[in-house]
């Protein structure tokens, strides 16, 4: 390795060891707190397998050793197979991030003997017309349970991903039994990111303070209850809790993902940057991208920092919070996160935190093409979580 972290800071990038494979961004779902990019890559400009070999080989050979292959759903690329192979032939764990639409027991096994890991499922809401909604297609919440099934069933460790919201945080304790009832290895139970479609619904999904504190006491409770059987993650609602999280451990410091087209990013969202120039896998090798690319080495380490952040004793520890919230809230990627309570922007998320919305507007869906199960009425807070505000 050659390159600083920033320029003139003396220190190194370490390797990467994980990597985020966004295979395609077609799916069947039209989730409306999406993260994905509002300008989502086109079938044709994806990787091709050759491609996708490459990249996994060049990530292997630099340190990676877990990848999430992601999209969109990446069941819809035909060539998964062998891009689970490619992995397995690299040495990287491959984990399958999926819907679960269009798993079938032969696809399962076909994944399975090419060297697939681990399944993670996305869950909507534990009723199956709310998760219908939410996720914009009729019975794809029946599709989720014969999916986690087919896991099970094939011996492969089951994690559910659940994204919290104003629409399905009053079901967590529901859906902590749902997670039970499908013998899920691992529950991570994610509050919204405001990103991309996320971000175009966020006065929509944004729930209230007294929702995420039932929220909050249920997962201790039900931590308690099934620790050493399964483990329930609570990822931090930064919009109300005044505390930014480190962007992905640090930008540039631990992961990389490449998209459906081959561009490299230090997160997910930095797409979204509008002069970060980020390169692409077929310009440069993935190497040369995490030490030496501009866009990587932008906002490494602590030197670019200004306002409150330069001086923060948490700087090292938080790393200024998430660069593309900043930019997506003040325009600037450089400001201090406005989800620290110390930054002079911090009531861009303070105010619609607080606004508590007591009619949201409807969802805008991630496809035109979507088509929700209609909205049942809104039922009262089941009376063992009102109990526990």
């Amino acid at each position: 390795m050659t390159t600083s972290v920033n320029p003139g800071s003396g220190r190194e990038p370490a390797p990467p060891w994980a990597l985020l494979a966004e295979l395609t961004h077609a799916c069947p779902l039209h989730c409306p707190y999406c993260s994905n990019p509002l300008e989502l890559a086109r079938r044709s400009t994806e990787l091709s397998t050759d491609e996708w070999t490459d990249v996994l080989r060049q990530a292997g050979e630099m340190g990676v050793v877990h990848t999430h292959l992601s999209g969109g759903e990446p069941l819809l690329r035909p060539d998964l197979e062998r891009i689970v192979a490619a992995a397995e032939g690299a040495g990287i764990y491959t984990q399958l991030v999926t819907s679960g639409t269009g798993l079938d027991e032969a696809r399962l096994a076909a994944l399975t003997a090419a060297g697939l890991r681990s399944v993670q499922l996305s869950v909507q809401h534990a009723d199956p017309r709310a998760a219908d909604r939410i996720a914009g297609r009729p019975a794809s919440f029946a599709a989720k349970e014969r999916a986690a099934a087919l896991v099970r069933r094939a011996g492969l460790p089951l994690g559910l991903n659940v994204v919290l919201h104003r629409d399905n945080l009053d079901a967590v304790d529901a859906l902590i039994e749902l997670g039970v009832a499908w013998g899920a290895d691992r529950i991570e139970l994610a509050n919204t990111q405001f990103y991309g479609w996320g971000l175009l619904n966020r006065a929509a999904l944004l729930p209230t303070r007294d929702q995420l504190a039932r929220a909050r006491e249920t997962v201790e409770r039900r931590r308690e209850q099934l620790a050493g059987r399964i483990d329930l993650v609570w990822v931090v609602p930064d919009y109300f809790d005044g505390v930014a999280k480190p962007c992905m451990g640090g930008w540039g410091a631990v992961s990389l993902t490449v998209t459906p087209d081959g561009t490299v990013l230090p997160c997910p969202a930095a797409a979204s940057l509008p002069d970060l120039d980020p390169p692409t896998v077929r310009d440069h090798p993935l190497a040369w991208i995490w030490e030496h690319s501009a866009a990587f080495n932008r906002f490494r380490g602590t030197e670019w920092m200004t306002g409150p952040c330069r001086s923060c004793a948490r700087r090292e520890e938080d790393f200024g919070g998430c660069r593309c919230q900043a930019f997506a809230l003040t325009g600037d990627a450089a400001r201090t996160d406005p989800a620290c309570a110390l930054s002079p922007d911090h009531h861009l998320v303070r105010e619609p935190a607080d606004a508590g919305r007591s009619e949201p507007p409807p969802y805008v869906y991630r496809r035109p093409g979507a088509v929700p199960a209609p909205a049942p009425p809104s039922p009262p807070v089941p009376t063992a979580v009102a109990a526990e505000g």
